[in-house]
C-alpha cells in the first residue's frame, strides 16, 4: 500500500513524499529512525490497488463510536511504537492520522496536547473516564513509573481482546434463542391481529360451533385489536419505569443479584463476571499496583452492582488485616477450588500468576456452560415452535377441517 506523509526533519523543515509499506505504523517507524518526526500520514487508493480501495470503503463503513477493539488495538499500536523507541506525543500523532474514525482521531490529539502540557499519559487518559477504565488507567500509570510502558500496554491489549472473545462467546450462544423466540413473537403478533380476524369473519357466518382453541384464539385477537393503544401505552409507560428503575442504585443493586439468579444463565453471567475479576486482578497485582487498590480495580469491572458490593466487602475484610482467601470464602462467591488456589498463591507470593489462572478456569467453564444451555434451549424452542403451530393447526384448521367434512356428509 502507498502512503503520503507530512513531517519535519531534524532541524524542522517540512517534508512531504510518498512510501510503500503495509501500515501507517510501520511508515512512521521508518521515518522515526531516519531522524524524522511525522505530522500526517495518508494512505493512497490508487486504480490498480483493489486493497486500498477495499480498505477506504471499509473506513466509510466503520461505526463512529470507540469501542474495546479500538481500544486494544490502539494498546497493541502503542506498544510496538513504543518498542520502535519512538517517543509518546508523535506516536499518538501518528496513531491519529492514520486512523480513519473521527473520534478516535480527536481522542488521541487531545492525549497528545496533553502529553505537549506536561501530563503524563496516565493523566491524560484519566481525564476520559468512560472510555479508560480504573485497570487502564492503573497499568500504564505503573508502566510509566516503573519504565516499562511497552509491557504493561501489551498485556493491556491481550486482556482487552480476552475480554471481547468472552464477550462475542456469550452474544453467539445467546443469538440464537433469542432470534427464535423473537420470530416467535412476531409470528404470534401476526396470527393475532392478521390471519385470526380473517377466519373470526368466516366462522361467524357459518355459525357453526367453534373448538376451545379456536374460541381462545378469537378472543385473544379481540382484545388485542380493540385495546392496542393501551397496551402501547402501558408497555411504553412499564419500559420508562423500568429504565428509571435500573439506573437507581438500589434498583442496579436487586438487578445484578437477579440476574445470577436466573435459570440456566445465572450461573454462567456469575462465572463470566467472576473471570473479569479475577483476571483484572491478576494482572493488577503483577503489575505492581498494591492489594487494596487492586481489589478495588477489580471491582469496577465486574459490571453488576451486587457482585460490586461483595468484592467491597472483600477490600474492607483486607483493611481490617485478613487475607485474600479469607475474605473470599466469607463473600461467598468462590468455589472451594478457587478459595484453595487464592491460599496457595498467598503463601508461596504467585497470587498474581494464580488469579490469572483462575480467570482461564473461570472461562473454561463459562465456554463448557454456553454448550450445556445451547444444548438445553434447542430441544425447549423446538417445543415452544411445535405448540405455536399445533395452536394455530388446533384454532384455525380444525374447524375448517370440521366445516368441510361436514359439507362432504351433507
Amino acid at each position: 500500500m502507498r502512503f503520503h506523509y507530512r513531517a519535519r526533519d531534524r532541524r524542522g523543515a517540512a517534508l512531504a513524499g510518498a512510501v510503500e509499506a503495509d501500515s501507517a505504523e510501520a511508515v512512521a517507524e521508518r521515518l522515526m529512525r531516519s531522524g524524522i518526526t511525522p505530522i500526517d500520514i495518508e494512505a493512497q487508493a490508487t486504480r490498480g490497488d483493489l486493497g486500498s480501495r477495499l480498505a477506504a470503503l471499509r473506513a466509510r463503513l466503520t461505526p463512529r463510536g470507540i469501542d474495546d477493539t479500538d481500544l486494544a488495538r490502539l494498546a497493541r499500536e502503542l506498544h510496538t511504537l513504543c518498542r520502535a523507541g519512538i517517543p509518546l506525543t508523535p506516536a499518538l500523532r501518528v496513531l491519529a492520522a492514520s486512523t480513519h474514525k473521527p473520534p478516535l482521531a480527536e481522542l488521541l490529539q487531545g492525549l497528545a496536547d496533553d502529553l505537549e502540557a506536561g501530563r503524563d499519559l496516565a493523566s491524560a487518559l484519566g481525564r476520559h473516564p468512560r472510555l479508560f477504565s480504573h485497570l487502564f488507567i492503573s497499568l500504564v500509570r505503573v508502566g510509566e513509573t516503573s519504565g516499562r510502558l511497552d509491557q504493561a500496554l501489551l498485556q493491556l491489549a491481550r486482556h482487552l481482546d480476552a475480554e471481547r472473545d468472552n464477550r462475542e462467546r456469550v452474544k453467539a450462544a445467546l443469538r440464537y434463542p433469542l432470534v427464535v423466540i423473537g420470530a416467535v413473537l412476531i409470528a404470534i403478533g401476526v396470527i393475532n391481529n392478521f390471519v385470526v380476524p380473517t377466519f373470526s369473519g368466516v366462522f361467524a357466518r357459518l355459525g357453526a360451533d367453534l373448538p376451545l382453541a379456536t374460541r381462545a384464539l378469537m378472543a385473544s385477537s379481540e382484545f388485542t385489536l380493540r385495546w392496542w393503544p393501551l397496551l402501547l401505552a402501558g408497555s411504553a409507560l412499564g419500559g420508562l419505569a423500568l429504565r428509571h428503575w435500573l439506573r437507581s442504585r438500589d434498583g442496579r443493586y436487586h438487578w445484578g443479584r437477579l440476574q445470577l439468579q436466573l435459570p440456566l444463565l445465572g450461573a454462567i453471567l456469575q462465572r463470566a463476571a467472576l473471570a473479569r475479576f479475577t483476571r483484572s486482578l491478576g494482572l493488577a497485582l503483577g503489575a505492581g499496583v498494591p492489594l487494596l487498590q487492586s481489589l478495588s480495580v477489580a471491582a469496577g469491572s465486574l459490571d453488576n452492582d451486587y457482585l460490586e458490593a461483595r468484592a467491597a466487602q472483600m477490600r474492607s475484610g483486607v483493611e481490617r488485616g485478613e487475607s485474600l482467601s479469607r475474605t473470599a470464602a466469607s463473600s461467598g462467591l468462590f468455589t472451594p477450588l478457587v478459595l484453595q488456589m487464592l491460599s496457595v498463591g498467598e503463601q508461596t507470593g504467585a497470587l498474581d500468576e494464580l488469579l490469572l489462572e483462575t480467570a482461564e478456569h473461570y472461562e473454561r467453564e463459562v465456554g463448557q456452560q454456553l454448550k450445556t444451555l445451547n444444548d438445553s434451549l434447542e430441544p425447549i424452542l423446538i417445543c415452544a415452535v411445535g405448540a405455536l403451530v399445533l395452536l394455530l393447526a388446533l384454532g384455525v384448521f380444525l374447524p375448517m377441517w370440521d366445516l368441510a367434512a361436514a359439507a362432504r356428509s351433507g
